[in-house]
């Protein structure tokens, strides 16, 4: 009977500690803010690495409405590694950017390191290294 009550005890302590490990988050969080002139519509951003930024869908995506000239959008359980991060001010709710017939968007957009040039963003500009600590910035528009 004490092997049996026993075993119980240490299969139930097992499993607690083992439901414990997987409540644990990986990685770490970025949080954005975004200054915003006007509050229609909603921020979108996009968290990427080096294969997919510009190219490809994002590793994560979020969205924020924009409350007293700011939005504030968070990435979550990010892995240690080099990110580039896009976004856009979607003013017309339509989840997508849109731009003119020349090809300029019409949209307010920035990416990390807030870089603005001619053209599209290149990596080399716009990454960043993220590490075991929470990361904040703030990207202009």
């Amino acid at each position: 009977m004490k092997t049996i009550i026993t075993t119980i005890v240490l299969a139930l302590t097992l499993t607690f500690m083992n439901a414990q490990d997987t409540v644990k988050t990986e990685g770490t969080t970025i949080t954005l803010t975004v200054p915003v002139k006007t509050e229609k519509g909603e921020i979108l951003a996009g968290l990427y690495n080096e294969a997919t930024f510009m190219k490809a869908a994002p590793l994560q995506s979020a969205s924020s409405s924009i409350k007293n000239g700011k939005a504030t959008l968070t990435f979550k359980n990010v892995m240690p590694g080099e990110y580039g991060i896009s976004l856009f001010h979607d003013t017309n709710g339509n989840h997508q950017m849109d731009f003119e017939p020349s090809g300029m968007p019409k949209e307010n957009y920035g990416v990390s390191n807030n870089v603005m040039s001619f053209g599209p963003p290149q990596w080399s500009d716009a990454k960043f290294t993220v590490g075991e600590e929470a990361v904040e910035m703030e990207i202009i528009m």
